[in-house]
């Protein structure tokens, strides 16, 4: 009993007016005689009293304390009270927030009444031992048949999701939140426009997403450092789950805006402009972000994290570095959505690093012979678009034309039609029977 009251007092912030502000430029206050760390949060008081703004401290210049706030700064001015709550962000975690829309503060957007967790955890995660990461031998079923064949994950394994702007990626994200077998969803939504989240709410995630779903929202509109804390929170939340033993799935939509909230936090403070504006640090806390993800002694947290790509441009800098971090890539490309093929995925354009190791033997095969055949077909689909492709000149091509239906069927699928992982593994056995005897047919 005394334990958790001491606990109780320590856990008060502590308020202590310690500096004044010097001067504003552009999102960044300036202040004097402050005594904080970087990650410190501040409170800044007008002259009048009359109101507030809470930031956080991103730097140093000389003597005065670099602070960012999380709100606007109107009513501030040289002079104003700089008071130190004498911690770092936290938030709170918990089983209270599951079916919960919470914002990057951990507070509730979701008009559902107060969330009272049951313990807090910081936002920075700790460095860890590579060595206490179990092995991924299991897969994490989705629910998209061209996920979970060509590109099976496992649990534990963190993929990207790579596509251009209106090609229906929140929809697989919610088609994901939906079939998935993980015991629990935490899905943070970075820089969205207000009316695209309840739309993905309502219609993408659904009331049976949610129901087993912590959802954390950054609009466009608030400042840079809530949308990078966006991320941060639904990462903490996540790794507070598999510390409980259970296996998780973290999707973060999306990855390029929480780089590009970064990238304003480190032009504000004076850091240099590198690759298309981009300051060193983004690329330093990439790894930290997305290394977060994945197994430990106890549970799992399997991360999927969307990248927009600027101009379905591929190879831009922050899609380069993310793809080189991850366990495999998920490409979805505009051809494919503009001829109505829904999920969008490029399954040669894609690759999951660990598919070999949790799909059965007998479906691995079977995937590297439905790529092979679609490989095949695209080298030659000019010339059989054109009709200059003559029958006979090659078996392969002969098998790839004739099984391109069977094999877009497969791939194909509407977003409310989820399938079982057993019922995934019968398909791609039907497949398996389809080319054989197509081939035996051709000979």
């Amino acid at each position: 009993m005394v334990d958790a009251v001491v606990d109780r007092i320590r856990s008060v912030p502590r308020y202590v007016t310690c500096g004044r502000v010097k001067r504003i430029v552009g999102l960044v206050i300036e202040a004097t005689g402050v005594e904080a760390a970087v990650g410190d949060i501040c409170r800044v008081r007008t002259l009048n009293g009359e109101s507030e703004v809470e930031g956080e401290v991103v730097g140093f210049n000389g003597d005065r304390v670099l602070i960012m706030p999380y709100s606007g700064l109107e009513g501030l001015q040289p002079g104003s009270a700089v008071e130190v709550l004498g911690h770092a962000a936290t938030v709170g975690v918990g089983r209270e927030l599951i079916g919960r829309v919470i914002d990057a503060h951990g507070e509730p957007i979701d008009s559902l009444g107060p969330i009272r967790p049951s313990r807090r955890r910081s936002l920075a995660g700790e460095p860890f031992n590579p060595l206490r990461r179990r092995t991924i031998k299991e897969p994490l079923p989705t629910g998209v048949r061209a996920i979970d064949g060509p590109l099976t994950i496992g649990r534990g394994q963190r993929v990207g999701i790579f596509s251009g702007s209106g090609v229906g990626k929140s929809t697989l994200l919610g088609m994901i939140a939906r079939g998935t077998a993980a015991d629990i969803n935490v899905i943070s939504l970075v820089g969205e426009r207000g009316r695209e989240v309840p739309d993905f709410l309502e219609e993408a995630l659904g009331e049976e997403g949610l129901a087993r779903s912590v959802v954390v929202v950054a609009t466009g509109d608030v400042s840079a450092l809530q949308r990078a804390r966006c991320a941060q929170v639904a990462t903490a939340v996540a790794e507070d789950f598999r510390e409980q033993g259970l296996d998780v799935l973290l999707m973060v939509d999306s990855v390029t805006r929480v780089a590009t909230a970064w990238r304003e936090i480190g032009l504000a403070v004076g850091e240099p402009p590198t690759t298309k504006g981009y300051p060193p640090s983004v690329f330093a806390l990439l790894p930290r972000l997305l290394e977060r993800a994945g197994t430990d002694d106890a549970g799992t947290i399997t991360g999927v994290y969307t990248v927009l790509v600027e101009g379905d441009d591929f190879n831009e800098p922050v899609a380069d570095a993310v793809r080189a971090i991850l366990d495999g890539h998920i490409v979805l490309t505009r051809d494919l959505a503009t001829a109505g093929h829904f999920p969008a995925v490029d399954v040669l354009e894609s690759v999951s690093r660990l598919r070999d190791r949790v799909l059965p033997a007998p479906s691995q095969r079977v995937m590297r012979d439905m790529q092979r055949l679609m490989a095949c077909y695209r080298d030659k689909e000019d010339l059989i678009a054109v009709g200059a492709y003559q029958e006979g000149t090659d078996p392969e091509v002969d098998l790839a034309i004739c099984m391109r239906p069977t094999i877009t069927d497969f791939l194909r699928q509407d977003p409310d039609d989820l399938t079982g992982w057993q019922q995934t593994l019968a398909s791609i056995a039907e497949v398996d029977r389809s080319i054989d005897a197509t081939r035996r047919s051709l000979e």
